[in-house]
């Protein structure tokens, strides 16, 4: 059934989307919006823009054009989610940050789209002609279309929830309203999205935030948090495998009985989307027990998006674990959808695991993994790794301490 209703779903998309034939002549949109938000970085700061995404026709599932977990969960593939983001029309104004807290029209548009938890109507005017194409980017999740705005108005209800109403009136700091509201079953697409709008935090310090860095900022707060807590767990008992892939992004987890520390190895196979040389290229970065105090440029927003899920993964089993993750990007992910995809990659990857005796087992499977799939010697990578090498020299207390 759960088959059926994905395929359904998105020809129906892809129908809607095919009918729209003379772009140029649009300049009204009666539609309904996912909701969702998008704030663009490209402009000089504090000003930004703010769009509000819709398709371009009333569809009533438009809530599937902007639902990375759906995705996720019914194993959509490429096709399937370029067609459903093309498809979604970015009608943008210019703003400063700070009008957030000036009650300004298009700003509280954008606002009550984002907060709400329902489809939200809206009719949309446009000042332009429609500009098609998407911008590759490692963090964001693209859409087809763009367009300034010239006027808009929900034309229907917007559903804010009870907790939601809550954080944005109380006078606490933002990475307090995203625990709260974590805790109370939102997930991390729902709280980057409030994040963005600018509508948490205390009074004097509210803005709106450019949506790639409200993505990376809630994967780290919620990790933080996460870290509070595994910190204080027994390290698991065994070294742990794990294997998985989804949308050509393969991830392979080894998980060591110590210590939280943290290591990302990005490999990006030829032809894959961010490599189109004939060689393999890679990238890394590394945190140790307590974090990085600093952000993490090599691996940017993959490193916070895969530490998030793993942090998410131990914080559920109650353990703790000094973790390497080696990413490989094949050329099965020939187009950039978006950090969520890495997100949701390490979370099936977690799914399946492989328990070993010791450290020289562990390493020897990924050895037979890297041989197999890729033809590729991992012993390379192993070889310069910073937290391998630091658990081979540091002695433990176990070591110490005769059984």
């Amino acid at each position: 059934m759960t088959e059926a209703i994905k395929f359904e779903t998105v020809k129906k998309v892809a129908d809607v989307s095919f009918k729209i034939k003379d772009l140029s002549k649009i300049s009204k949109v009666d539609s309904i919006s996912p909701p969702s938000v998008f704030i663009g970085s490209k402009l000089k700061y504090p000003l930004v823009n703010v769009g509000i995404l819709s398709p371009l026709n009333k569809d009533n599932n438009a809530w599937l054009y902007d639902d990375a977990k759906y995705w996720a969960e019914n194993n959509l593939n490429i096709e399937e989610v370029m067609s459903l983001r093309n498809g979604l029309l970015n009608s943008r104004f210019q703003a400063k940050v700070s009008d957030i807290r000036l009650n300004k029209k298009f700003v509280e548009v954008a606002k009550d789209v984002a907060i709400s938890s329902k489809q939200v109507d809206v009719e949309i005017e446009l000042k332009n002609r429609l500009i098609v194409g998407r911008e590759k980017d490692k963090i964001l999740t693209p859409h087809g279309m763009r367009a300034g705005l010239k006027n808009v108005a929900i034309t229907g209800n917007v559903k804010v929830e009870k907790q939601v109403d809550k954080v944005i009136n109380d006078e606490i700091k933002a990475s307090e309203a995203i625990e709260f509201l974590y805790k109370n079953e939102f997930n991390e697409y729902t709280l980057s999205k409030i994040l963005s709008v600018g509508v948490i935090g205390l009074a004097k310090n509210k803005k709106l935030v450019p949506t790639r860095w409200s993505i990376t900022a809630t994967d780290d707060i919620l990790g933080k948090k996460f870290l509070e807590n595994i910190r204080q767990y027994p390290w698991i008992e065994n070294y742990e495998l794990f294997f998985g892939e989804f949308m050509g992004n393969q991830y392979i987890i080894l998980m060591f009985p110590s210590s939280w520390s943290y290591e990302l190895f990005e490999l990006y196979l030829p032809h894959s989307s961010w490599n189109p040389s004939q060689e393999i290229k890679a990238s890394t970065d590394i945190e140790g027990y307590g974090g990085r105090k600093s952000y993490a440029f090599d691996t940017a927003g993959g490193y916070y998006a895969s530490r998030f899920s793993i942090l998410e993964y131990l914080n559920l089993i109650k353990r703790q674990a000094s973790v390497i993750a080696i990413r490989v990007e094949t050329p099965s992910y020939w187009a950039s959808l978006g950090v969520w995809v890495v997100r949701e990659s390490v979370k099936k990857a977690l799914k399946r695991e492989m328990k070993f005796a010791d450290r020289s087992e562990l390493l020897e499977s990924v050895k037979k993994i890297g041989k197999i799939k890729y033809n590729f010697d991992f012993e390379n990578i192993l070889n310069r790794s910073k937290l391998l090498r630091e658990k081979k020299e540091q002695k433990s207390l176990k070591d110490f301490v005769k059984i």
